[in-house]
């Protein structure tokens, strides 16, 4: 028995002609960024990280946070960032220890963690120097600007930068 080939909606063939979409867009040079930095890391010798560990060294820099409070940051859920931190803690490049006897253990990044930083932050210096002689200095201003203004979401549109939205919905009363 064969089966027809479907039929695709014409909105949907619209929105592809004018593909790809701004999320699209963005996780492409996201992962441009992304390939940039791990290529900068095998380089300078951080071999023992593969890009699944990179999620972890997303800005802002986990250092004396909660892991909790780093799992927006990294996109992931509760039981893989404690992997990545277990991972992590034991190549050396983070620890997890309590400022208070009894408090809760917080994230703080050992030297090698903080190289780490100093990388990726060099890399992305160099690729938006790149990205400015492309687009030019007036251009590359006004895009990151746009970016800077867009990724700052206020209460009344949504999550801030770096928060997830809850699933749970709202109950009026």
């Amino acid at each position: 028995m064969s089966r027809s080939r479907s039929t695709m909606p014409d909105t949907v063939a619209a929105l592809l002609r004018r593909a790809p979409y701004v999320s699209a867009l963005l996780r492409m040079t996201y992962q441009v960024a992304r390939e940039r930095n791990f290529r900068a890391l095998m380089d300078r010798g951080f071999t023992d990280l593969n890009p699944a560990l990179l999620s972890v060294f997303n800005y802002p820099p986990p250092d004396g946070v909660r892991p909790i409070d780093h799992l927006a940051n990294a996109n992931t859920t509760k039981q893989a960032m404690n992997y990545l931190l277990n991972q992590l803690e034991s190549l050396g490049y983070m620890e997890r220890r309590a400022e208070k006897k009894g408090g809760r253990r917080l994230v703080y990044l050992t030297r090698r963690g903080w190289l780490v930083i100093e990388t990726i932050w060099t890399t992305q210096q160099q690729l938006e120097q790149e990205w400015e002689a492309v687009l030019g200095k007036k251009r590359f201003n006004e895009f990151m600007s746009a970016l800077r203004q867009i990724s700052s979401v206020n209460a009344k549109n949504g999550p801030q930068a770096g928060q997830r939205p809850s699933n749970r919905r709202s109950v009026r009363r």
